[in-house]
């Protein structure tokens, strides 16, 4: 099987530098474009873990305790498909509340991220 060339991320720049003073970057936009192929790219290489919510382990135990969850997280970690868990965002952001650390998190999210129910 023959991979397709990677075309430049532009927004790879804009991207490190809210890593470096904001604690969450979203990477959002439609199904395939890219987003965790660049999430992987900046973080990996950055000591970021990676997890994705379409291992059903990793939804399954987001579901089930949310804040348990975000509680044992690595410092760094890349989440991917977040809007498979809507209800994790309140705990992301009570992490992110008590530790203001920048570039904590990154998130990747298609456009059905828009759709997730809001939660008071």
């Amino acid at each position: 099987m023959v991979s397709a060339p990677l075309f430049p991320r532009y927004l790879r720049e804009n991207i490190l530098d809210a890593l470096s003073d904001t604690p969450v970057v979203l990477l959002h936009g439609p199904r395939q474009s890219g987003k965790t192929t660049l999430a992987k790219e900046i973080g990996l290489p950055r000591g970021y873990a990676y997890l994705t919510f379409d291992d059903q382990g990793t939804l399954a135990r987001a579901k089930d305790d949310p804040v348990g969850f975000v509680a044992d997280l690595p410092d760094r970690v890349i989440l991917d498909e977040v809007q498979k868990v809507p209800h994790l965002f309140s705990s992301l952001k009570l992490a992110v509340d008590e530790n203001r650390v920048p570039g904590r998190f990154i998130l990747t999210g298609s456009s059905n991220l828009l759709l997730a129910p809001k939660l008071s």
